[in-house]
């Protein structure tokens, strides 16, 4: 009998990713797709368009005031969103 080096499939994928360099635009993706979640539905029906552009999260705000509010609760969303995503994507977000 031979012993064999059985790896469960996700840590292969993962070690696929990160060899790859797919592991940054995957969580990427993935914090755009939480924003709804974890801003609310309310904000997410209020804002537009969202990007990611060195660490900055650029999200366009269809409301002043809320804008306003946003950019107050801007640390807090940061850090659930990373908590959303499981890694530190992005470390500001910029409301326009």
């Amino acid at each position: 009998m031979f012993k064999r080096d059985v790896k469960p499939l996700g840590d292969l994928l993962q070690t696929f990713l990160r060899n790859e360099g797919l592991e940054t635009p995957l969580k990427q993706k993935r914090l755009l797709d939480v924003w709804p979640t974890v801003a609310g539905a309310t904000v997410a029906r209020l804002t537009g368009e969202r990007f990611i552009k060195n660490q900055t999260l650029y999200v366009k705000v269809l409301n002043p005031a809320l804008r306003q509010d946003l950019s107050m609760m801007r640390q807090r969303l940061v850090q659930q969103l990373n908590a959303a995503v499981g890694g530190y994507i992005i470390s500001d977000i910029h409301f326009y």
